[in-house]
């Protein structure tokens, strides 16, 4: 891509400075929209793409993505700078966008073993913070009313991500045909609540200013939408019950207290602090449909890791997490 004039010539007209040199190096890390480190005219920029070939209609939008960001800049919640969209598949072969480079720390083991332990409190409490941040976001104010459908959250989403999760099924597992069926009879009735939802917001999805707690800012919004806002809240909580190794690495096991991490209901108190909420009557709900949402998305996983069609050789054995994260979700419901 490096020596692709259509894309030099896209990048003098768009990007302030660029002039006509530029440098691509991948990101490692296993985003499904590949993102590369820009380097034009003496700046540093990210370009985030869709994947080449086939996609799923709704896939990868990095469109909804670029909105987003751009509709958010201007709120409290610290996003990169949204700077140009390119919609024209001809320039690299999928349509991409340009934001800011935001250099810092990115953090991938809960457990923080790198943080000093006095600060590790402060990080958990930033993340928190973020996140009630978002969800107080009147989305109808920034222009996102129709960024996604209010109302029913749980209820679509579970329709939805079991049939994603049986078209993609490879064997029977009953654990997570009993977690379904739990989670069908024991649907919350809709409480008319809804925001701005990550929809995948964790540890690693985030850039810290380098060695402080102080988040610089939150990426990879693939799957944002309008939503309801204890989805999210209970997806990042999961860290503290998942497995302490592994593919997915969380808390489970762990001394919290020699660690200086604080506990679930310490963060949940403290999110509803900053929104003003009364306490989740239905976290118990949440949790399970969280378990549930993951243990369908890796299910999809592997098997486009059977099919030939994953990104990297993780997919292979995201299958092996399927059924533990159902026993998981069965067991938040006791």
């Amino acid at each position: 891509m490096n020596n692709n004039n259509a894309l030099a010539n896209w990048l003098n007209t768009h990007i302030d400075g660029c002039d006509g040199q530029y440098q691509l190096e991948k990101f490692a890390a296993g985003q499904s929209n590949p993102s590369f480190l820009l380097q034009c005219g003496g700046q540093q920029f990210v370009l985030r793409r869709k994947p080449p070939g086939e996609l799923l209609a709704s896939a990868h939008a990095v469109d909804r993505e670029y909105r987003l960001i751009s509709a958010l800049r201007h709120t409290d919640v610290p996003v990169p700078q949204a700077l140009a969209l390119c919609t024209d598949d001809g320039v690299i072969g999928s349509m991409f966008y340009v934001m800011s480079y935001e250099p810092g720390d990115i953090l991938w083991d809960p457990a923080l073993p790198d943080a000093e332990t006095a600060l590790r409190p402060a990080y958990y409490h930033s993340l928190i913070g973020a996140l009630a941040t978002l969800h107080d976001v009147a989305y109808e104010s920034v222009g996102l009313q129709d960024f996604g459908r209010p109302g029913n959250y749980f209820e679509r989403q579970l329709t939805r991500w079991h049939k994603q999760y049986q078209a993609s099924q490879t064997t029977e597992l009953p654990a997570m045909d009993s977690l379904i069926a739990w989670l069908q009879r024991n649907m919350p009735p809709d409480d008319g609540a809804s925001s701005i939802i990550h929809g995948d917001y964790r540890l690693d999805n985030v850039m810290f200013h380098k060695g402080s707690p102080q988040i610089r800012a939150v990426l990879d919004w693939e799957l944002a939408t309008l939503g309801h806002p204890m989805a999210d809240l209970a997806y990042y909580l999961m860290a503290l019950r998942l497995p302490g190794e592994g593919e997915i690495r969380g808390l489970q096991g762990k001394n919290l207290k020699d660690l200086n991490i604080p506990e679930e209901a310490e963060l949940i108190d403290l999110y509803c602090q900053q929104r003003q909420l009364a306490s989740p009557r239905h976290w118990n709900f949440y949790m399970a449909f969280c378990f549930f949402r993951l243990a369908a998305i890796l299910q999809g996983v592997y098997k486009r890791g059977l099919d030939g069609n994953a990104s990297n050789e993780r997919a292979l054995r995201m299958g092996e997490l399927v059924a533990p994260l159902a026993e998981m979700g069965l067991a938040s419901v006791d």
